[in-house]
């Protein structure tokens, strides 16, 4: 990516300035808005709980009675709401705004949760959990996706990939990073069941965190250009692929890029405890360090794409790494056997070439500029879609070429990214030099001087 992609003009919202006297908050020299924080912290809280039961919710179903197909497939009709649910986070944010977005996700993953815990996981009933359980998948997407709408309209173009970094920190961080920590350490005491109480806990906390401590005026209200039309404006979310290919493309590269993280979600628990020779807990604590690494990385990667190029950084540091990495995932343990250090090494490596993608998310609105809420749903769609598209490559797959085969799949898909980033060139709207003579408040309340971005 050219060099012209960091003299792009401020035309985002702000909250305003700082109070005379006072220099730039701790936040804001880390690359967080200042008045978005809370929303981060409750990002990760809501992300922790939901993440509990990622890397044992799909064995829980199999100990429980359940086939390993039709757990696989209980896990990939919840992709598919959440698909639905993190494309709808960008149209309805268009609509209502982030807020109002978020205060949906949250109020639907309560009472899902609620009714999969009383009614169908003690009854183990399968229509009723494809029900529940997929009902459910809406809400996680509309929070935290919501937010991370929010946090592309209040935050300066320049400083967008840093903040999206921390964003990605704050989810990964929760899914799974944490929660799986939670989980290892929650299910040899209370149990699976009990675990997935207290992930209703932690998603109450943050959701109430973010909704109740963030302020920031820009996300309470809609961000459509066209009046809120809600038929042109959901519309739009969709025509945008057609109107800019180049988003349907970014749309599809996220697709895959986090397809193989939950498509080995489903599979890898069953090969590491079953082939491997891991415990449950060995294997949740395996996940831990694989998503540890990962959320240091989105950091980092967030403030290289910066510098070094949204698309460069994707390519290389992303798609490239994650083929090889994918590769490391089942040929390490085949290797090394229940070797903890070594599967660990593979996980970090793995987890930290996933944040070699975190640039998308500033990318993709950079190709449309002027509907970024467009954008950012179909953005939202391909995020969503990989939670079902990697679980029904699993499905699919599993049984006629195993884990093995998977991997491999998994990795020509990132190696298939790395072709079509080449192709997301930001809109020459985004990277032209402002025309504005006058300075510019960014979202943290700091001026930048025209032609110095």
């Amino acid at each position: 990516m050219s060099s012209s992609v960091r003299r792009r003009p401020i035309r985002t919202p702000h909250t305003g300035p700082p109070p005379a006297g006072r220099s730039r908050s701790g936040s804001a020299r880390l690359g967080i808005p200042p008045a978005l924080t809370w929303g981060f912290v409750g990002v990760l809280l809501f992300m922790t709980g939901d993440g509990v039961e990622t890397g044992f919710f799909s064995k829980y179903l199999a100990d429980q009675g359940l086939a390993k197909a039709d757990a696989a497939v209980v896990i990939t009709v919840y992709g598919v709401t959440v698909a639905i649910g993190a494309w709808l986070s960008g149209a309805l944010s268009d609509l209502w705004g982030p807020r109002r977005v978020m205060t949906a996700g949250f109020a639907i993953w309560l009472v899902f949760q609620v009714l999969l815990l009383t009614v169908a996981l003690p009854t183990m009933n399968y229509p009723l959990l494809l029900l529940l359980y997929g009902l459910r998948g809406f809400g996680y997407p509309l929070f935290a996706y919501g937010f991370l709408v929010w946090v592309t309209a209040a935050t300066p173009p320049q400083r967008l990939g840093t903040a999206v970094g921390w964003y990605w920190f704050a989810f990964t961080g929760g899914l799974p990073t944490l929660g799986s920590l939670v989980a290892s350490a929650t299910i040899p005491l209370a149990g699976s069941y009990r675990t997935l109480w207290l992930a209703l806990g932690l998603v109450t906390l943050g959701g109430l965190v973010a909704l109740l401590l963030v302020r920031e005026p820009t996300g309470r209200s809609g961000l459509a250009p066209d009046d809120g039309n809600p038929l042109r404006t959901l519309a739009g979310s969709v025509s945008i692929m057609r109107r800019r290919p180049r988003v349907a493309v970014g749309a599809a590269v996220r697709v895959f890029s986090t397809g193989s993280q939950f498509g080995f979600l489903v599979c890898l628990p069953f090969f590491f405890t079953e082939t491997v020779g891991f415990s449950t807990s060995a294997w949740l604590r395996l996940l831990s360090v694989m998503f540890a690494a990962n959320i240091f990385a989105n950091l980092f990667f967030g403030a290289v794409g910066d510098r070094l190029g949204w698309q460069r950084t994707m390519t290389w540091f992303g798609a490239v790494a994650c083929a090889v990495t994918c590769l490391a995932l089942y040929y390490v343990p085949v290797l090394a056997g229940p070797h903890f250090v070594a599967c660990a090494v593979a996980a970090a490596l793995y987890g930290i070439a996933l944040a070699g993608y975190v640039p998308i998310s500033a990318l993709v609105p950079a190709l449309a500029p002027r509907h970024k809420g467009q954008a950012m749903s179909a953005l939202n769609l391909g995020a969503g879609a990989s939670t079902f598209a990697g679980p029904a490559v699993v499905a699919v797959a599993l049984g006629p070429v195993g884990v093995q085969g998977i991997a491999w799949i998994f990795a020509l898909l990132h190696l298939a990214t790395a072709v079509a980033i080449r192709f997301l060139e930001p809109d020459p709207e985004f990277t032209a030099p402002p025309t504005e003579p006058s300075p510019a408040p960014a979202a943290d309340g700091t001026r930048i001087p025209a032609g110095r971005h």
